[in-house]
């Protein structure tokens, strides 16, 4: 036999090989959003206590939507206070306010001592506007002003 019968050839990978591999990672990326959307909540904090929204919140929702050009159902949010204190713990440290949302819905928390400032409340209607953690500088700080140096009392 001649020998370019015998010398076996290297495989050419298959181009819907190549194509799917995008596609698998983006299915793989979906995957895992979808399993943090459907984890269960973290454990409230200690005292916290189901409230009702007070009609002041649906005010300064309204402005968070202005702001912020986002849109969201604000009856969709299971409303928490901790009475009495300044701030709570969490596994990441002391809050004044906290945002979270898992399969078992959107909560926010928020230290009884800061029930009223509409700073700390309109910070965490923002994260459940933008339904992520973090804080893009675009809405926390340019559109809303929505941290502690940035605050120019809600105007």
């Amino acid at each position: 036999m001649p020998q370019s019968s015998r010398t076996a050839r290297k495989a050419e990978p298959k181009a819907g090989r190549i194509q799917g591999a995008p596609l698998f990672c983006l299915g793989l990326l979906v995957s895992i959003a979808a399993c943090e959307a459907l984890a269960p909540s973290a454990p409230l904090p200690e005292n916290a206590q189901l409230m009702s929204a007070p009609p002041q919140f649906m005010e300064w929702w309204q402005k968070t939507e202005e702001c912020s050009g986002l849109r969201g159902d604000p009856s969709q949010i299971e409303w928490y206070v901790v009475p009495n204190v300044s701030v709570f713990s969490t596994g990441d440290g002391e809050k004044v306010g906290l945002w979270t949302r898992s399969s078992e819905g959107t909560r926010i928390i928020l230290a009884g001592n800061y029930m009223q400032n509409e700073l700390v409340v309109r910070h965490e209607m923002l994260h459940a506007l933008l339904d992520h953690e973090g804080h893009p500088r675009e809405y926390f700080i340019e559109r809303c002003g929505l941290t502690w140096d940035s605050w120019h009392g809600g105007t």
